[in-house]
């Protein structure tokens, strides 16, 4: 197996497959991570995804819990408040403001723990060419030329992605194209930022202002008409914008200017080409789904890209990937959108009648948004259906501080299923019953999961996403067609 680009994405698809025992070779142009900030948030099932690779521990060290995130007018009034989730299907936490070079970092040092993991940097993908049986990269390297030959190749090379144009088909444009400058800050002890996520609706001048990872903060301000990238960059014009928020002094860690858009690509697969990540998809920051949606994409695909692998299911499995990927990946961009909506509106009218809008909207409990969770797959490797088909399996835990458990830990990688009682079983998936010892401290919620939709057992696929429900033999016979077809 072949990935290309190291990011986020890249590392957690190359640390998933090399994990199962994959060979790997995995490619970046750059010889170190980027150095300087750039997502700033993953939600509780990003910390599900560490948790299986071992270092969620570590990300928990460059990462702070989210807060309340509030949308506020001009004047100061809040228009809506958005809480994180006291409880998740994950069993983490409902989100997490994070620091990415230091995450990079993690995720890099696990990487080379990995005997299946071979790490290329400084070397970049020049072409690519495919056959029946595989791909022939052509790459530069620091000392010339290289040729690479693996049975897939996922580029998870970003948003001018090589890869995407070697599979073809363009991108599908939202129409949504906002120049922001964003502004990340290294915030001493003592200073005063604030201590919740802001977007300010200011039709003078919209900003965002959110926490980072710790003793850091992030400023985003909108471009105005006839404000040119160049001017906006200068230090006395960065520094002006951040003065009235009176926090003290900071140190300008890293300025940019971003066209804040929605893309996605049209064909994810093309053969033995795949793409994930920014170079499939790309959204407005407002939700904080940018990496996140890339590594739900890594996780997804992994587990299909090791079955074919290993001779236990078809490569037309790989078609099920952006099936089911793409409706997740544009309800995000959608919903980014509906929120940069919101705060972009320059016209004082507007934007008067859009704050009684949502107070009218909170005075009366409703919310403005969408809900912010994803809908279960509706087709793809599932049994349609079935109660549960698609959904995220929850993870129960047991026990608090360093002791708690966690289902996942306790059951392991691949797929399972879990039924009110013992019996037959298929290969390359776990079977256990409620009552097994292994699952005593989750038995009661598991237990739970199955009474509500008045089923026998659950099919648990090894990205942690429900199959399908039902009774046991129904469910492995459904799930050794789904994957032989």
């Amino acid at each position: 197996m072949l990935v290309v680009g190291l990011g986020p994405v890249g590392a957690v698809l190359t640390a998933l497959l090399a994990q199962r025992g994959v060979r790997m070779i995995a490619l970046d142009k750059d010889a170190a991570p980027y150095p300087l900030p750039r997502a700033v948030h993953f939600d509780h099932e990003i910390m599900r995804v560490f948790q299986q690779l071992g270092v969620a521990e570590q990300m928990r060290q460059c990462a702070r819990d989210l807060p309340d995130y509030e949308f506020r007018a001009a004047d100061g009034r809040v228009l809506m408040n958005l809480r994180p989730p006291r409880e998740t299907p994950s069993g983490w936490g409902g989100g997490y403001m994070f620091h990415q070079p230091s995450l990079e970092g993690v995720l890099r040092a696990r990487l080379t723990a990995l005997p299946s993991a071979d790490i290329r940097l400084g070397q970049r993908l020049d072409t690519v060419d495919q056959d029946g049986e595989g791909v022939t990269a052509t790459v530069t390297t620091p000392t010339g030329v290289a040729t690479i030959r693996a049975r897939f190749l996922v580029g998870c090379d970003g948003a001018w992605s090589p890869v995407r144009e070697a599979i073809g088909g363009g991108l599908y444009d939202y129409q949504f194209d906002e120049p922001w400058l964003v502004v990340d800050v290294k915030a001493p002890a003592g200073c005063r930022t604030p201590q919740v996520n802001i977007q300010l609706c200011d039709p003078t001048r919209p900003t965002t202002c959110v926490l980072s990872g710790p003793g850091r903060h992030r400023w985003e301000f909108m471009l105005l008409p006839g404000e040119t990238a160049e001017a906006m960059l200068d230090d006395a014009v960065v520094l002006d914008l951040i003065r009235p928020w009176d926090c003290g002094p900071v140190e300008i860690e890293r300025k940019a200017v971003y066209r804040f858009h929605g893309l996605v690509a049209n064909r994810w697969r093309y053969r033995r080409l795949l793409i994930a990540g920014d170079a499939a998809h790309q959204t407005p920051p407002f939700a904080g789904q940018g990496m996140c949606s890339g590594i739900r994409d890594a996780v997804n695909l992994a587990w299909k890209l090791d079955a074919v692998l290993r001779g236990a299911a078809s490569d037309a499995l790989l078609d099920s990937y952006q099936a089911e990927r793409e409706p997740h990946v544009r309800a995000a961009i959608e919903l980014a959108i509906g929120m940069g909506r919101v705060v972009c509106t320059l016209d004082r009218e507007a934007a008067a009648q859009r704050d009684a809008g949502m107070l009218a909207a909170q005075a009366g409990g409703a919310s403005p948004l969408p809900p912010m969770h994803a809908a279960p797959f509706k087709s793809g490797c599932v049994l349609a259906g079935s109660p549960g088909a698609g959904e995220l399996f929850p993870q129960p835990t047991a026990g608090d501080g360093p002791a708690r458990l966690r289902l996942d830990d306790r059951l392991g990688e691949g797929a399972w299923l879990i039924a009110r009682a013992a019996g037959e079983t298929a290969p390359g998936v776990r079977r256990l019953a409620v009552d097994d010892e292994a699952l005593t401290p989750f038995r009661a919620a598991l237990l739970t999961w199955l009474d509500r939709r008045q089923v026998d057992a659950v099919l648990i696929r090894p990205d942690r996403y429900v199959f399908g429900s039902g009774d046991s033999g129904g469910l492995l016979a459904a799930w050794a067609e789904s994957l032989a077809r």
